[in-house]
């Protein structure tokens, strides 16, 4: 069995065979997202290791593609899950339901609906509340299974104030009425665990605020009777780092410090990393359509766009961006934006980048997290095929979408109606 454990943590831009990536490019067309799944392996594998007394999960949002969840699940991972698609999507990957956990966060009567109808069939199944109203819900429908209290700690963390979890009323239960909450729950329900999430994109430099946040949920693990649970889960958010100049996450010190800021414990810890796992496995594929000369900038036009990847408009966030087809080039600094009519879609700002001519393939790293899950069909796009890379092989995983898929629903919809 390969060792993964041992491979580098962090993958560049420059690190991926660029002729393959181009190869990729001219087979399957673009825009293309394209996702390592060796790469997704070795980094579940190395996470798990610095962590060896801890049930290391998979957080299902970062990236729901069955293919990823194959790989994790190949790799020895559980899945947690937000939603009852994901739910869904798990056991479609070959998830055993009495694995899962479903952290519920202001459900809809129809991920109740599902989760508790699941729950019947797989008592293993656990489902995090963060507010007693779905306490109250689940009892109207008949569950009375495994019960995990998300915690909101007070301390948010993280690469931006919208990712900050930990602080955000939002999410989990007010820290001081946790105690009461649980004497609810163990009247009503099994309470196997403590839960909550600091916030997203934490790097070396973040542990100190991340571990100030997850030393309370210790603390109120064992003020709530920690020989009593299974587990306390900490959350994830670890992050990678985005920018070439940033080191990656020293898993080493990020594993002494949590198991120093949760202190002893009767319960198994728990840790959900999503992003870790699964950024740096994946990329999109552009091709460069526009050379305009502007007053003030050079802009490259691609025929990527906010719709094939909405992290920069929405988060202000940064993506490694290379140009696949000539590397060596002298750089220059651009404008690299795409097709949609907004301000708002542009992924570089007068960004140093070999001299992109048309036609070349311009590669925009780390877009395995929180890439095509939030993918859309603005301006009437379809939504770009997925290539998976595995054992030197490649193959579709999710085609690319034509028009007809685009307005299915409408011509569903008008069918209906006849």
């Amino acid at each position: 069995m390969t060792d993964r454990t041992d491979s580098p943590a962090v993958r560049r831009l420059d690190d991926w065979d660029l002729d393959r990536l181009e190869a990729l490019a001219d087979e399957y067309d673009t825009p293309l997202y394209a996702i390592d799944l060796d790469r997704v392996k070795e980094n579940y594998s190395r996470f798990s290791a610095a962590f060896p007394d801890a049930h290391v999960m998979y957080a299902a949002k970062a990236h729901t593609g069955k293919a990823v969840l194959e790989a994790v699940l190949e790799a020895g991972g559980t899945i947690e899950c937000a939603a009852w698609g994901e739910l869904q999507r798990a056991i479609d990957a070959g998830a055993d339901p009495n694995e899962l956990q479903y952290t519920a966060v202001n459900p809809p009567d129809h991920d109740l609906d599902y989760a508790a109808d699941l729950g019947a069939e797989n008592p293993g199944l656990t489902i995090t509340i963060g507010a007693t109203d779905t306490l109250e819900r689940l009892k109207e429908r008949g569950y009375d299974g495994r019960i995990a209290i998300r915690i909101n700690p007070g301390i948010g963390t993280g690469h931006h104030e919208k990712v900050a979890t930990g602080a955000d009323a939002k999410f989990g239960i007010p820290y001081e009425r946790v105690p009461e909450v649980a004497d609810r729950v163990r009247e009503e329900f099994d309470l196997v665990g403590i839960h909550a999430h600091a916030g997203s994109g934490v790097l070396t430099d973040d542990l100190e605020d991340h571990c100030r946040a997850i030393s309370r949920v210790g603390d109120m693990a064992r003020r709530v009777g920690d020989s009593d649970l299974e587990f306390v889960d900490v959350g994830g958010g670890y992050g990678v780092p985005y920018r070439e100049d940033e080191e990656p996450l020293d898993l080493e010190k990020t594993s002494d410090m949590v198991r120093e800021a949760v202190g002893d414990l009767d319960a198994q810890l728990k840790l959900e990393p999503g992003r870790y796992i699964v950024a740096d496995a994946g990329l999109i594929l552009s091709e460069v359509n526009t050379i305009k000369e502007a007053p003030d900038t050079t802009v490259v036009g691609v025929d990527a766009s906010l719709a094939t990847l909405i992290r920069p408009a929405m988060f202000g966030s940064y993506h490694p961006m290379l140009n696949v087809s000539a590397p060596d080039r002298e750089p220059r600094e651009v404008t690299v934006g795409g097709p949609v009519c907004t301000s708002a879609d542009v992924f570089a700002h007068d960004r140093p980048i070999a001299r992109p001519e048309r036609e070349d393939v311009i590669a925009i790293g780390n877009a395995g997290s929180y890439g095509y899950e939030l993918a859309s069909q603005f301006h009437s796009q379809p939504r770009p095929a997925e290539v998976a890379l595995e054992d030197g092989e490649s193959r579709v995983v999710r085609r690319r979408e034509t028009l007809e898929d685009v307005t299915r629903v409408e011509r569903e919809a008008e069918q209906s109606e006849r």
